[in-house]
């Protein structure tokens, strides 16, 4: 879960996406690719199952996050969205497997999805087409309670770059051009605009490079800020007033100024209360308690992207533990014995929601239609 600005940590990732392709490579009835369109991605599928020959397959696809947090590791518990998403993948490949007279016709897709801390892996996935054939799409991500739906807002990274001119800030200082204030201007000009924003966007970010000495005037400032708003559709608005802050501060000191957007945009989740439903009855019935869902947001994710492109859902699930997301406490949590049970839980509840879509008279065709009305409702 994209909460702020961290990197991959490369060798967890790929070490637990070689684990999961090695996993359903041994698996019998899977057809693995690995280096599936991006290095550290993989797709593993089987069937098709059901239904007669000739019809129309259904594709039902599980998604497996599974990189990791520089220094603290698996501090948002991707580790157990891959397991999440592999265990309900074969829990429904064994439920067809056993029941013959499933209605529709079925092909089963996990989907290794690389980078979704920083990159949006997912988001290069949809355009190269990987979603194009699936008809829904399930995943889980860790948290401190259940939840079937807790809003994921839309989100962008800006990198602003000012250049000035050095000079010896004691001697000559007018005969230099200052990067750093260039950089406070903006930060300063962006705080100052949070008053004029609407309570739900927000805007936050650092001066990653201020200088190098109090005696040279700096040439070269950069600043990374993160621009979120509810809809992803009022991100061009935030963009404009955030871009006129940092343009201004250029103008202002006679610097040049860079803006740019070095990744994918990421979008809010499209709600699917359909499929929402059906996986709270089916947590209950595991022993999940869910609470009411929250207007707090729950950070940023690139599964935003993938759910205006192919109907699914993205619950929220308990691990055992209080501790919050994105600390050393949610390590240790995320990797205890403990959260088995929770995360085995977890992917029978979504193994159960696919099988009621597939054998629920007209129940896919509900999902695909609440998706169509409320992706009409946010363009």
């Amino acid at each position: 879960m994209r909460y702020g600005a961290v990197q991959n940590s490369h060798t967890r990732r790929n070490s637990r996406m070689i684990r999961s392709y090695v996993f359903f490579s041994n698996e019998s009835g899977w057809i693995v690719e690995s280096h599936f369109i991006l290095e550290t991605a993989f797709r593993a599928s089987s069937g098709p199952f059901g239904g007669k020959e000739g019809d129309p397959v259904v594709n039902v696809g599980f998604l497996c996050e599974y990189d990791a947090l520089p220094s603290i590791g698996h501090a948002c518990g991707h580790n157990l969205i891959a397991e999440v998403g592999a265990a309900a993948a074969l829990g429904l490949k064994s439920s067809l497997e056993r029941e013959p007279n499933c209605p529709v016709r079925v092909t089963v897709t996990v989907l290794g999805t690389p980078a979704e801390e920083d990159g949006g892996g997912k988001v290069d996935l949809i355009l190269a087409g990987a979603f194009k054939d699936m008809d829904v799409v399930f995943m889980a991500h860790p948290a401190q309670e259940d939840s079937s739906f807790s809003p994921c807002i839309a989100i962008t990274d800006c990198t602003v770059k000012y250049h000035g001119k050095t000079s010896h800030a004691a001697a000559y200082p007018w005969e230099g051009i200052n990067a750093l204030d260039a950089a406070v201007l903006a930060y300063n000009n962006l705080a100052v605009l949070r008053q004029q924003l609407k309570p739900e966007w927000r805007l936050h970010g650092i001066i990653k490079h201020g200088g190098e000495k109090p005696n040279i005037i700096p040439d070269y400032t950069e600043l990374e800020f993160y621009l979120r708003t509810p809809l992803y559709k009022d991100l061009s608005e935030l963009k404009v007033k955030a871009e006129a802050c940092f343009r201004s501060a250029a103008l202002a000191t006679g610097c040049q100024v860079e803006i740019t957007y070095p990744n994918h945009a990421y979008s809010n989740i499209l709600q699917n209360t359909t499929l929402e439903n059906l996986y709270k009855e089916n947590g209950k019935a595991l022993g999940m308690e869910f609470k009411e869902v929250s207007n707090h947001f729950a950070g940023s994710t690139d599964f935003g992207n993938v759910s205006f492109v192919v109907p699914g859902i993205h619950p929220f699930f308990y691990i055992g533990s209080q501790a919050l997301n994105h600390t050393a406490q949610y390590t240790e949590a995320a990797g205890a014995e403990k959260a088995q049970m929770y995360t085995l839980r977890t992917a029978k509840a979504l193994a159960m929601t696919a099988v009621d879509v597939l054998f629920g008279p007209d129940l896919l065709q509900r999902v695909k239609e609440e998706f169509a009305q409320a992706k009409l409702k946010q363009e």
